[in-house]
């Protein structure tokens, strides 16, 4: 009966042990699964953003299609890019993911990348609410090499030609194909009567920074 009443204190302070093990883990359980929730929220805010710059300088290509020149500026991200718009896409993938914009919130990134960095905070996990940040990048996918122009050297010309009244608008719409766009080593020819254009994608990579 002396070695039973000594083993009980000893297996109470085991029994306690263990539950304080437990306790332990699965605090560390709850902090773990809300740094996840926090990290999950600001990666996919951080997309979102740059995404929506991507969708912004597609656009921007777009409306200058016909003046070459002007491509590489929007072919390398090189223009002024929406930030609010991208930033509200930022908040509302964060409230989707059950977080808020935190902190420094939504703001381009400051390493000479196209991109933006976003932190947030988790809600509704109290005690166990977490902070985290993220950043995601936009990368050039396009090249663009502009055809060389027309030899300027004179040529002797012949006189004015008649023509009837009807060929005098002639030639106006005679836009060649615009050749010199290659994107992740595909080739790309711009018909400007009907063309087939790459989408925001093919322009950009967008992806987390590591």
């Amino acid at each position: 009966m002396r070695d039973t009443g000594q083993a009980f204190p000893v297996y109470i302070a085991a029994v306690a042990g263990l539950l304080f093990l437990a306790f332990a883990y699965f605090l560390v359980g709850q902090a773990a699964s809300a740094r996840n929730s926090a990290q999950t929220a600001a990666d996919a805010a951080a997309l979102a953003a740059a995404q929506d710059v991507r969708e912004q300088l597609w656009h921007g290509w777009v409306g200058v299609i016909l003046e070459p020149g002007q491509w590489d500026k929007f072919l390398q991200g090189r223009v002024r890019s929406g930030t609010s718009e991208a930033c509200q896409q930022a908040e509302e993938f964060a409230v989707r993911n059950k977080a808020v914009l935190w902190g420094d919130g939504c703001v381009p990134l400051a390493t000479g990348e196209h991109g933006f960095k976003v932190t947030v905070h988790t809600t509704g996990r109290k005690p166990k609410d977490a902070t985290a940040s993220a950043e995601a990048v936009l990368e050039p996918r396009c090249t663009f090499d502009a055809p060389p122009p027309p030899s300027d050297s004179p040529e002797p010309s012949p006189g004015p030609t008649p023509t009837s009244p009807d060929e005098g608008d002639e030639g106006s719409d005679d836009e060649g194909p615009i050749a010199g766009l290659v994107c992740d080593g595909e080739p790309w020819v711009i018909d400007p009567h009907n063309p087939t254009l790459p989408g925001a994608a093919d322009l950009f990579r967008v992806r987390l920074s590591d």
